[in-house]
């Protein structure tokens, strides 16, 4: 069976469509097809540009790899060429080549990934942060232990942040060799609504100085544990553990890794103060993680003492990956101050975005964990063009991921977001669409 092809396919429009053949008391050949329309809830494949350095060798194989695997356009492959080797890039020639890049995105691109792992840091900002925001000391502490500026980015549940927000953000499909990346890319293809039934591990340990996240860890268990196991542990290293699918800890090295076994898409990180040296640190580098076979990491690249706002939120990051969103999703809305710290791993990995339905008389019952807490409208056309007809309003709750749906007839559904001071009778008619694609799966797939 075709897995990729039981899920629905988002368009780079505000909306996405899935055809979805429905089993009644017919064979599913003959049974009528209902259209789902889904609110835009992540950045899509094609709104990923991929950054190549002509002069690494290894940064092309690495994108070429992923624009292939990924099956990303040839025109969201961007290329720059710069001495490789060197751990920092001066602000003068990042500049520059920020420019060069801003000048040669298309302009639908709403987030950036880089192929190599040197340089990772720019100045006093990590590379990721400068090629978000541009370099600007505001992101950088301007003394010993001081806070930095805040991303806008933090705690932001929308899904398209260069047309919201004015950025992109970025991460780096960082690995020593091809092997690595092929392997990490790959893990992350594999997670991709997968919905694995992994533990998240927050790790407090007792290195104090490193433990501060620890304060976090009973409300993030109290919130989290109704949708995924979730587990305190007081320990300075989990071993023998076969089903890790996040790992928080604070230490400088974190021990028995190899005893481990990460689910695809697994996120892990500790904290420490250069974690984010992926090359020549003293402490252990955020690139171990990928090595032992997470998907994705995080480290600072400059002291940024422990302050918990420089460093992954875990309850953040898990609220938001769970409930469909990329790993650069979820990673970046997790750090509120992200000007030290440099994003690493499988951009596009989404083990939660996953979508089912069954069909059950004159109603539908949706599975998804897609929907974030709201109201929402649902309308109905007999054809994609219309007229929209609203069949009422409906909330979401936290942690909701079963919705029973009237289904009036066998053409368009639409959820959208409502806003809480629209009536269902001013939403109707009015979908927020630029365009509908409509997506066939094949009969006999769902």
């Amino acid at each position: 069976m075709n897995t990729a092809a039981m899920h629905p396919v988002i368009t780079r429009s505000s909306w996405c469509t899935a055809l979805l053949c429905l089993l009644a008391l017919r064979p599913c050949a003959a049974a009528a097809p209902v259209h789902l329309v889904l609110p835009k809830y992540r950045l899509q494949p094609d709104e990923l540009a991929v950054i190549i350095n002509d002069a690494d060798t290894l940064s092309v194989q690495i994108g070429e790899y992923y624009i292939k695997a990924r099956g990303l356009p040839p025109s969201n492959l961007l290329h720059v060429r710069f001495q490789p080797g060197h751990r920092s890039m001066p602000v003068d020639e990042f500049s520059h080549l920020k420019a060069a890049l801003e000048r040669g995105t298309p302009a639908h691109i709403q987030a950036y990934a880089v192929t190599w792992t040197e340089p990772y840091r720019v100045g006093c900002m990590s590379f990721t942060a400068a090629l978000t925001f541009g370099f600007d000391r505001s992101w950088c502490s301007a003394h010993t232990c001081a806070t930095t500026r805040h991303s806008p980015y933090y705690g932001y549940t929308g899904s398209s942040p260069r047309d919201d927000l004015g950025i992109r953000p970025s991460i780096s499909i960082a690995a020593a060799s091809l092997a690595d990346a092929r392997a990490l890319i790959d893990r992350g293809i594999a997670a991709d609504g997968s919905l694995p039934e992994g533990t998240a591990y927050l790790v407090s340990t007792s290195n104090k100085a490193r433990n501060v996240r620890a304060r976090l860890y009973p409300r993030i268990q109290a919130t989290m544990q109704e949708r995924i196991n979730t587990q305190i542990v007081e320990t300075d290293a989990l071993h023998d553990r076969d089903d890790v699918l996040f790992y928080f800890t604070g230490v400088t090295w974190v021990a028995g890794l190899d005893t481990l076994n990460f689910l695809p898409g697994a996120v892990a990180d500790h904290l420490t103060s250069a974690g984010g040296k992926l090359t020549g640190s003293r402490q252990m580098s955020a690139l171990r993680w990928l090595q032992a076979g997470a998907t994705g990491s995080y480290g600072t690249v400059v002291e940024p003492c422990n302050l918990p706002a420089k460093f992954p939120n875990p309850g953040i990051l898990m609220a938001s990956y769970t409930s469909g969103r990329t790993l650069i999703e979820a990673y970046w809305q997790s750090v509120q101050q992200p000007g030290e710290g440099i994003f690493i791993g499988e951009p596009l990995a989404a083990p939660y975005d996953n979508v089912r339905i069954e069909a059950e008389d004159h109603r539908l019952r949706l599975f998804t964990r897609l929907l974030l807490p709201g109201k929402y409208a649902l309308l109905y056309a007999d054809i994609l063009a219309g007229p929209w007809r609203s069949l009422g309003v409906f909330a979401v709750s936290r942690n909701r991921d079963e919705f029973v749906l009237p289904r009036p007839g066998n053409g368009y559904m639409q959820i959208q977001a409502a806003p809480a001071d629209r009536t269902a009778a001013e939403i109707r008619g009015q979908p927020k669409r630029k365009s509908l694609g409509i997506t066939t799966i094949p009969p006999g797939e769902i």
